[in-house]
């Protein structure tokens, strides 16, 4: 019987990570091919009440997606062998003496960078590139609306630059495929099929409860947020947006659960940019990938139908 299920995954390094309401699993292919299983319960089913509701759960289910995500990814790397290539590698051209630094050093510089890098182009670059556009048409300054429409605009741009280059990545593109195979299995599970390798392959591959749909409907309702904020000068402009974030990140939230819950007009429209930007993030997976999902979903489906919404 058809069905609307809460589960969530995640694509990584050759395997799938699955996050039900109870357990959490990820299967991953090691080098041999064989598919490695490990399991743990979910975080933040423990929490208080306060912090499941509404806008509320969506930011602390975000940081817990963000950390587990992280983590399982890292695991991925291990798993999948990843890890001892690169070490391979190092042998072959010969240990330095600055491996051991830059091993422990990259990581946290990498994040840094990553983060100063998204405050540039998701923050300071919008906001003064209006503001050069000010001075050569001194007359749109006071249209805020306008302003947080340009602004959005580049962000959700940026973004889609960022995807579809990455999705010329070999590597990223085939994990751009487990996503898909992801994505089928969540399919085949709500239509109440057996999850066998035939009948996922048959599903579609674009879900409305994506990663990617997320994130550009946090953009869009950060355009809506930016009306409000009657400010021109830069810095105090970003120092208003940034704490504005969780709460647009919990509005974000609900939406995309209402577009995984229901099927309607609304949902379909709020659903329909991200739809349209995992053309570039899910692929169509092979049979390996499939088994992977299947193994995942198979270790999170509760007996007693928690999941179902």
């Amino acid at each position: 019987m058809a069905k609307k299920t809460s589960i969530g995954g995640q694509a990584l390094i050759e395997g799938i990570m699955m996050r039900g309401p109870k357990n959490t699993a990820m299967a991953v292919r090691n080098p041999s091919g064989e598919i490695v299983l490990e399991e743990c319960p979910t975080k933040g089913t423990d929490r208080k009440k306060f912090f499941k509701l509404p806008i509320i759960r969506g930011i602390f289910n975000m940081i817990d997606s963000l950390t587990s995500g992280y983590k399982y990814l890292m695991r991925s790397a291990e798993i999948s062998g990843m890890d001892e290539e690169e070490e391979r590698k190092k042998q072959e051209r010969g240990e330095k003496w600055y491996d051991g630094v830059v091993d422990k050093l990259i990581m946290p510089i990498a994040s840094v960078l990553a983060v100063a890098l998204a405050v540039v182009l998701f923050f300071w670059l919008p906001m003064q590139l209006w503001n050069w556009l000010g001075k050569l048409f001194p007359g749109i300054m006071a249209h805020h609306t306008l302003r947080a429409v340009f602004e959005g605009i580049f962000r959700i741009l940026v973004f889609i630059a960022y995807v579809w280059g990455t999705s010329k990545l070999k590597d990223i593109r085939r994990t751009y495929m487990y996503h898909g195979a992801e994505h089928k299995t969540i399919f085949c599970y709500e239509a109440g099929l057996p999850l066998t390798v035939e009948n996922v392959r048959k599903q579609g591959r674009f879900h409305p409860r994506c990663g990617t749909s997320f994130t550009i409907l946090v953009l869009l309702v950060s355009i809506v947020f930016s009306m409000f904020i009657h400010v021109d000068t830069v810095w105090l402009r970003m120092l208003i947006k940034l704490p504005m974030i969780p709460l647009i990140v919990g509005v974000g939230y609900e939406l995309i659960k209402l577009a995984g819950r229901m099927d309607n007009v609304f949902t379909r429209i709020i659903s329909a940019p991200g739809i349209a930007l995992q053309h570039l993030t899910v692929f169509e997976p092979e049979d390996d990938m499939i088994e992977c999902a299947i193994e995942a979903m198979n270790h999170v489906i509760p007996t007693d139908g928690s999941d179902i919404w």
